[in-house]
């Protein structure tokens, strides 16, 4: 399982619009406290068994709708940006069935449907695509953080709260709510899990907006919203059909193994106590012992489910990156080998692995790292990390072509716009000339090289605007 931070992301999302439009200026993040994205093989498929059945029905590309894992233990949802869905931790934690998941992502969905994000470009259209951003980076902070972390964001020195821009209207939340039973009708699916997730809720509205969970005080509950969606659910001919006994057993799997990555271990040996021996006590064990840094205790848990299911390729992941993390990086390769063998299809099992191959600082292991990180890249462009680790195994074998041009790629997706150009420029003289890669670098280089003289202007007016203002006060003194 893999932590990342919300800004890189959120610069993913934006990357392609720096390229092509030659628009962004300058950014201030918010503050980012709290917020981070978790990325894990496992999970992220079982999400994607969840999600594209609802994605389809609702007559949406799947592969166009991005989903976030948001570690964060409040209960919350939400879309942003366009068609990408944030799922906290909090939320999956609290679903008592799949069913309930699927409700909650149905009406995120029929948010997506109605349009109902458009606000944030009205009104807006003197913002650059980089104020947006920063905009949308400081919304998320707090609307994925706790109470401490959500704090507002200053921009032009006006204070702007995440509820105010993120809740929904009561029309929107009606016309959400009948979209995403639509969804499931289509789907076959009951809609029993969207009122039962209503009734996790139905307490918030007795708290003060302050304490409550993110998604109660943006997602506003009401009596007749929700009669209006018991009286559908309860007429509909699916009301009664059961989510498929293998998803709900991968849904339990995923709350398993989050539980044990996210709770304490004392809390981890209450709800999964070494009496039970089922494959997701074991499971969520591993990860407890292992976040508790008692690794001996984590790998005989691992060990006990390779042993009974050899070629699971998530044990043999968790086996790995356990080993790595607790510094036995040569120990890790044999794990992670077989984890890509029984998984081939899975990028990030593959970037583990070439990360492995690279910090064992082992030259013979480059050409294999670099073929593997070449497959993650051609699925995953936009993976900065994994950008960073080519950049690092292009240099040690003295490429300095390719290792300029992936040190670009790293700094453009995290924002780095300098240390991108410079690089493109130097990719650019190194490539051979026409070659995609060569292309690639000028793109980089152009872009960044318009966005550093526009920051530039925008810097000059700036000052020209404050020695104006200046003078003016003196004038009037």
């Amino acid at each position: 399982m893999i932590i990342r931070t919300i800004k890189g992301v959120l610069h993913r999302l934006f990357v392609v619009t720096l390229i092509y439009s030659f628009t962004m200026t300058n950014i201030t993040f918010a503050k980012e406290r709290g917020l981070s994205i978790l990325r894990d093989a496992e999970i992220e498929q079982i999400i994607r068994d969840i999600t594209e059945p609802i994605f389809k029905a609702a007559d949406l590309e799947p592969n166009a709708v991005e989903t976030y894992l948001l570690d964060d233990s409040s209960i919350n949802a939400f879309v942003m940006g366009g068609q990408n869905v944030f799922i906290n931790s909090g939320l999956l934690l609290a679903a008592q069935n799949t069913n309930q998941v699927i409700g909650v992502i149905a009406h995120e969905t029929g948010h997506i449907k109605g349009g109902h994000l458009s606000r944030f470009s009205e009104g807006m259209s003197q913002m650059t695509a980089y104020s947006l951003m920063g905009l949308l980076l400081g919304v998320a902070a707090m609307a994925a953080g706790s109470a401490d972390a959500g704090m507002a964001i200053m921009m032009g020195g006006q204070q702007v709260g995440y509820r105010t821009l993120l809740r929904f209207s009561r029309t929107q939340e009606s016309s959400a709510d009948q979209s995403a039973l639509t969804i499931l009708d289509k789907m076959g699916q009951s809609g029993k899990g969207l009122i039962e997730f209503f009734e996790i809720l139905g307490d918030q509205d007795l708290v003060p907006e302050r304490y409550q969970d993110p998604y109660a005080s943006t997602h506003p509950l009401t009596s007749d919203r929700i009669e209006r969606v018991e009286e559908r659910v309860k007429a509909s001919p699916f009301y009664d059909v059961k989510t498929d006994p293998e998803l709900e057993k991968e849904f339990l799997r995923l709350q398993a193994k989050l539980y044990g990555y996210i709770k304490p271990l004392q809390a981890t040996l209450v709800k999964y106590p070494l009496s039970d021996q089922s494959v997701n006590a074991r499971y969520a064990r591993t990860f407890g012992y292992q976040r508790s840094k008692q690794i001996k205790l984590a790998l005989a848990e691992i060990d006990s489910l390779i042993n009974e299911f050899p070629d699971n390729p998530y044990f043999q992941e968790t086996k790995g990156q356990i080993l790595f993390e607790d510094g036995r990086v040569e120990e890790s390769l044999e794990p992670y080998k077989k984890a890509v063998e029984n998984l081939p299809s899975s990028t990030l099992i593959r970037m583990s692995y070439a990360r492995s191959l690279i910090s064992t600082e082992n030259d013979t292991y480059l050409d294999e790292a670099i073929s593997n990180l070449e497959i993650v890249l051609r699925e995953e462009p936009n993976d900065s990390f994994s950008w960073k680790e080519a950049s690092i195994a292009y240099h040690r074998k003295n490429d300095e072509a390719m290792t300029h041009y992936s040190t670009a790629q790293h700094f453009l997706l995290t924002g780095n716009i300098r240390g991108a150009m410079i690089n493109a420029k130097k990719a650019v003289d190194l490539l051979p000339k026409n070659s995609p890669n060569w292309f690639k670098a000028q793109d980089i280089m152009m872009a960044s090289q318009t966005n550093m003289d526009k920051q530039e202007r925008d810097q000059q007016e700036q000052e020209q605007k404050e020695k104006a203002e200046r003078q003016k006060e003196r004038n009037r003194s």
